[in-house]
This record gives structure tokens, C-alpha cells and sequence, in this order.
């Protein structure tokens, strides 16, 4: 039975995150090296760039950045139907009767920027330190060490209603504002591709709009068609051809390594973007420390990092020195490293076919991204 994504990615961040953020610290928006301003290209057609010979041959670092970092809410506009009872992911029966004042609220900022694709921005009266897109600069940050919630500062926002996940906590911080007559929405965490749609209807649902849930359910549906069918005109017709890919998180200031394997998630965009996900050929489920045996028999020929977390070990070279094994891999010897922004990679909401497009111009047109 898969884990939960929530669990297992709120195990392994919070252990990295914990070494490498402050109370109060919060992530500056443009502040990686995946930038829109860095990637003139963002928006450019995959098939109208200058397109890899050689995909598994390519040498060098590149950037996957988004187009732009902003939510485009969805043009239905009816009004939140309330009260609304739901079931949430953990089994509660939940009643939401006013949604005047939202706090979303989760390790990743999907269900701050979905809550705002919904139309309902203007309702959100705080958010997490990984909400970082234009119209969340002034909300106030409602977790300390990086992604911790503050109880005291929630309850200082009167939210009316509270939607988070288990990427968050701690739960009892959770139990606190139910007690205090907040209604807490527990979204599910699974975060794939293949679930954004689900995530969407939870959000709108618990929030009364269902309307506007389909609406945007279908929008991103037909983008992220549209993005895989674009990737799939450049994807190698053979196989052995495909680059082999793997997700590697590191925080080097906490010594923290870790793959990402199968049902991480990261599996999911390595599928998307026609790589072979090589932790799936070694048995690799879930996320697990690195070690340098599974390193060098899962042999990438690219390497898919968060930007802040390459930073971390001081770059490409620092992480060939940190991990020596990184160099007796295909990726090490051409030091082949994509880096996305941590608030961008894995985020699987209303920007999923924008990133599933960065990481494939970054792979297949590798200039375009430097």
C-alpha cells in the first residue's frame, strides 16, 4: 500500500529544513536561480529552441524555471453555497459555514496557490513560508522554522476556516484551533500528477465552491495534456535513448541526502517528461537517505535537484566533492544537474503543465536554460 506523500516528504524536509531556516524565515520570492527574468526561453514552445543531440550526452548545469510565478484565477465566480459538511483525509466530519477568512496552509504552498486559482484570494488572510507568488508578499507568515505552525500567530488572523495538510504541523497545534472553534479542513497528500484534480475538488468542496473546483479541474487537465503532448513530439523514440533521471534532495547544512523514488511524487515528473526514473530500476520506493551504492547502480545520467538544496552543498562542485559517489555516475562525469526552485518542483497544483514544461526545456534544450 503506498504511504502517504504528506508523511513521507514532511519526514524528510523537516529534517533538512530544521538545519537550514530560522523562526520567522520565509522564502524570497525570486530569490532562486529558477527566476523567470533568468529564462528568457521560459515561455517558448519546446519544438522552436535549440534541441540536445543527445540528451544522455548533454554536460553542464541548467535551470528549470516557470514562465511566471503568478496564480490565474479561474472566471467562475459563483458564490461560496454554505454551510458545507465534508469528510476530510483523516476521517473528521468537518462544517464549514464561513470562508470570509482562509488560512491555507501546507509544506509546499499547492493549497495556498489552489485556494487562489479558485478566485478566492482576496479571503486569504495569511500563508506558509513556501507561498511565495504575487498577491501573498503582504499575508503574514504563520510558521516559524520554516514549517512549523505557530499556533499563536494563526490564532492572532481569526481565520474562519483552516485548510492544511499532514506536511505541517505539529498535530497538536492542529487540535489547538479546533478547540478554539475553527473549522480545520485536513486535505489529503498526495501530491502527483495524476491527483491534482482530486486536490482541487477537496479544496473547493470544503470551501463551497464546487462549481469553481470543475471549472479549474478542467483547466489544468487540458494544459497539462497540452504540455505532455509537447514533450512527447522530443522525447527519443528509443528508450535507451531517454535520459536517465533521478531526484536527489540534499540540505548540507544538515547532512541531509536523500532519492526520491517511487510514489514520491518526483517519479511522477520524470514519467511526465519522458525520462526513465532509474530508482524505480533499483527497487527504490518512496524517500530514503541516499547511499552510494544505490547511487552508482542507479547510474542517472542527470541529476534533478531543488535549487536552494544544490546551493546547499555549494553547487555542482560541492556536491561532487560532498558525495564523491555523484562523480562515478553518468551525471558526475558530465556534471548534469537540473535545479528548480523548492517552492516550484514539487508543488502539483495549478502549476503543474508550467513545471512539467521547465524541467523538459531544461533537459532537452539545455541552453535555453543557462
Amino acid at each position: 500500500m503506498r504511504r502517504p506523500f504528506a508523511v513521507l516528504l514532511a519526514a524528510v524536509l523537516a529534517i533538512g529544513l530544521a538545519a537550514c531556516t530560522t523562526p520567522g524565515s520565509t522564502a524570497a520570492p525570486g530569490s532562486t536561480t529558477g527566476a523567470p527574468d533568468d529564462c528568457p526561453a521560459a515561455s517558448a514552445a519546446l519544438a522552436s529552441l535549440d534541441l540536445a543531440a543527445d540528451v544522455r550526452a548533454v554536460q553542464g548545469q541548467s535551470s528549470a524555471c516557470l514562465p511566471s510565478t503568478a496564480i490565474d484565477p479561474v472566471a467562475d465566480d459563483t458564490a461560496p453555497a454554505l454551510p458545507v459538511t465534508v469528510t476530510d483525509s483523516e476521517g473528521r466530519s468537518v462544517t464549514v459555514d464561513d470562508v470570509s477568512r482562509i488560512l491555507p496552509i501546507d509544506i509546499s504552498g499547492t493549497i495556498s496557490s489552489t485556494v487562489f486559482a479558485l478566485g478566492l484570494g482576496d479571503r486569504v488572510v495569511g500563508r506558509d513560508s513556501s507561498t511565495d507568488f504575487p498577491g501573498t508578499e503582504d499575508l503574514p507568515v504563520v510558521t516559524k522554522a520554516g514549517h512549523t505552525l505557530n499556533a499563536e500567530a494563526i490564532l492572532e488572523l481569526a481565520p474562519t476556516v483552516v485548510l492544511t495538510d499532514t506536511t505541517i504541523g505539529p498535530k497538536e497545534v492542529r487540535q489547538q484551533l479546533r478547540d478554539a472553534g475553527i473549522a480545520v479542513v485536513v486535505i489529503s497528500g498526495e501530491r502527483r500528477l495524476d491527483t491534482t484534480g482530486e486536490l482541487v475538488t477537496e479544496i473547493a468542496t470544503a470551501l463551497g465552491v464546487p462549481s469553481r473546483g470543475q471549472a479549474l479541474s478542467e483547466r489544468l487537465d487540458a494544459r497539462l495534456q497540452t504540455a505532455l503532448a509537447e514533450i512527447a513530439d522530443v522525447v527519443p523514440v528509443d528508450p535507451t535513448d531517454r535520459a536517465r533521471m533521478l531526484f536527489l534532495y540534499v540540505r548540507g547544512s544538515a547532512n541531509v541526502y536523500y532519492i526520491f523514488g517511487e510514489d514520491s511524487g518526483a517519479d511522477s515528473l520524470i514519467d511526465a517528461v519522458g525520462g526513465v526514473d532509474v530508482a524505480g530500476e533499483i527497487g527504490w520506493q518512496g524517500m530514503k537517505p541516499m547511499t552510494a551504492e544505490a547511487l552508482v547502480a542507479a547510474a542517472p545520467d542527470v541529476l534533478v535537484m531543488m535549487t536552494d538544496g544544490l546551493e546547499s552543498v555549494g553547487g555542482v562542485d560541492g556536491l561532487i566533492e560532498r558525495i564523491p559517489a555523484v562523480a562515478q555516475t553518468p551525471a558526475g562525469a558530465h556534471r548534469r544537474v537540473i535545479d528548480m526552485a523548492d517552492t516550484a518542483v514539487l508543488s502539483f497544483g495549478p502549476r503543474s503543465a508550467d513545471v512539467v514544461l521547465a524541467i523538459a526545456r531544461a533537459l532537452y534544450a539545455p541552453e535555453s536554460s543557462r
